[in-house]
């Protein structure tokens, strides 16, 4: 049956830690991560990065994005960059007044040495002030290289306290 979500590898967070990574991405298939029920230690931004060579981080210039941020507050915003060492995926904050992040990403190309690995997104998150904002577009790394996994942390010494992560396999 073509559509179904085969779990490749899962981490649900229940104590303070500086990233996640999940990695298991082995064929040429598209690839989905879903994340639920982040929180974090402090106010900060979320970032992701591809890993390759047993979940090791890709931390080079080569990563590029394009979104459009919806706002519950304002207008839209559209959001974007080039030669960055990740990608952003939103902020965030504590776990205080039900503040979280979800997000759905699917990610294609990755086992694929002669192609772009990239991700479409689709996220939101709800901050300190009550603000819902949802993200919505695509990354893509300007770099060919098999990818087997994805690694999620913050851009500052915080932590992720808590959140599900699972990888799944789309067939």
């Amino acid at each position: 049956m073509a559509g179904q979500l085969i779990q490749v590898a899962t981490n649900t967070v229940t104590s303070p830690v500086a990233s996640v990574t999940l990695t298991g991405i082995n064929s040429d298939d598209v690839y989905m991560l879903a994340i639920s029920n982040m929180t974090v230690s402090a106010d900060t931004s979320m970032k992701m990065r591809l890993t390759y060579s047993s979940g090791t981080p890709d931390t080079s210039l080569n990563y590029d994005k394009a979104t459009k941020q919806l706002r519950a507050d304002t207008t839209f915003e559209n959001i974007y960059g080039t030669n960055q060492d990740h990608f952003f995926l939103g902020t965030t904050s504590t776990s205080a007044l039900q503040e979280s992040f979800q997000g759905i990403y699917y990610l294609f190309n990755f086992n694929n040495a002669s192609e772009y690995s990239f991700v479409t997104v689709e996220d939101a998150t709800r901050n300190t002030s009550g603000l819902l904002r949802g993200q919505q577009g695509g990354f893509v790394v300007t770099q060919t290289r098999a990818n087997d996994g994805i690694q999620i942390l913050t851009d500052t010494a915080n932590n992720i306290e808590t959140g599900t992560f699972t990888l799944y396999k789309v067939v």
